[in-house]
């Protein structure tokens, strides 16, 4: 099968095309003819050195895909031979073939494309985990995304408003403000010309939002407690503006902050499940229904991962960069 595959650790042009064996589903494991697979930030950490890959997982890159499944073990799955899913890895989507769990496997939303369901995996298993099982958004609170126009902040944002809450971004520019607005989001804030903690504040009546899901944390961990409400809680899933941050304690014990986090590719085929069945449940109707939707940036075909690559990190992206293979 073709792939792709790091061939060392640097610029996007280290992703070269290749020849791999297809690889050999086992015990409740399916394997997937690939026609779409998500570019992720991971896969550019993953390719600059600094996201090792889990033992026994693929090297190549790649951590969400749609197709068909051609093979594998379906016993304890309502799947078939043949069917279209989409599918959260731990590698290797970058390729021709490719490895899933089936406690990973979601059928491809009815009305989706194959490109749009792929999109899906990744953004939306990492924003239910964080947003509605860690930082527990509840009935009637309000929610912050960070980074409102990334893969994960389109889905976030759009998941909490179609669910009935109040929902808040940043973004980088007017014109990502307006998209995040257009998603759901009911005032965008563009944080390189306004502080985002005032505004929250004059949009909560003082209050505070109740969830802040942050990528990135660093710098931003303080105003993000300035921007909590009493029992806030701060949920961080990436690291972009560094792994150090000033945390004034006095309020979290005032005011009973929390702040946790989490990264989804370590953790087990059994929690994955269970995060699986909760979108199978109360996400994907709202998918089906036409109530949220995947939004996509640029589609590459596999032998353009590098471009992909570097659209990723050039970060004017909103929504989904993917690749297509079928």
């Amino acid at each position: 099968m073709r792939a792709i595959e790091i061939t060392k650790y640097g610029a996007p042009e280290v992703l070269q095309l290749c020849e791999r064996e297809i690889p050999q589903a086992q015990t409740g494991e399916v394997l997937i003819k690939v026609h779409a697979a998500g570019v992720n930030r991971p896969d550019v950490l993953q390719r600059l050195g600094y996201y090792p890959v889990p033992q026994g997982a693929s090297d190549l890159p790649g951590l969400e895909v749609a197709g068909e499944i051609v093979g594998g073990d379906l016993s304890t799955t309502d799947f078939q031979m043949g069917d279209f899913v989409c599918a959260l890895v731990q590698g290797g989507g970058y390729a021709e073939y490719c490895v899933a769990p089936a406690a990973q496997c979601l059928p491809v939303p009815k009305g989706l494309s194959m490109v749009e369901a792929a999109s899906l995996p990744e953004t939306y298993f990492t924003v239910w985990s964080n947003v509605f099982d860690r930082a527990r958004l509840s009935a009637g609170e309000t929610l912050l995304v960070q980074g409102g126009t990334s893969g994960i902040g389109v889905a976030a944002i759009q998941i909490a408003s179609a669910l009935g809450h109040r929902v808040f971004a940043t973004a980088g520019t007017d014109e990502k403000c307006r998209a995040a607005e257009g998603l759901g989001a009911e005032r965008a804030i563009n944080y390189k010309t306004e502080k985002f903690p005032e505004v929250v504040k004059s949009l909560t009546a003082g209050k505070g939002v109740d969830v802040i899901l942050d990528m990135v944390a660093g710098s931003y961990i303080p105003m993000e407690i300035d921007s909590l409400a009493d029992d806030g809680r701060i949920a961080i899933i990436a690291l972009l503006g560094g792994n150090r941050g000033d945390v004034d304690f006095g309020q979290v014990l005032r005011r009973r902050l929390t702040i946790t986090g989490s990264t989804l590719r370590p953790r087990s085929v059994e929690f994955k499940r269970q995060i699986s069945s909760q979108l199978q449940q109360h996400v994907w109707p709202l998918l089906e229904a036409g109530k949220i939707r995947p939004v996509i940036h640029q589609v590459f075909p596999l032998t353009q991962a590098d471009q992909a690559h570097a659209w990723m990190e050039d970060g004017r992206h909103i929504g989904k960069i993917m690749l297509q293979l079928v």
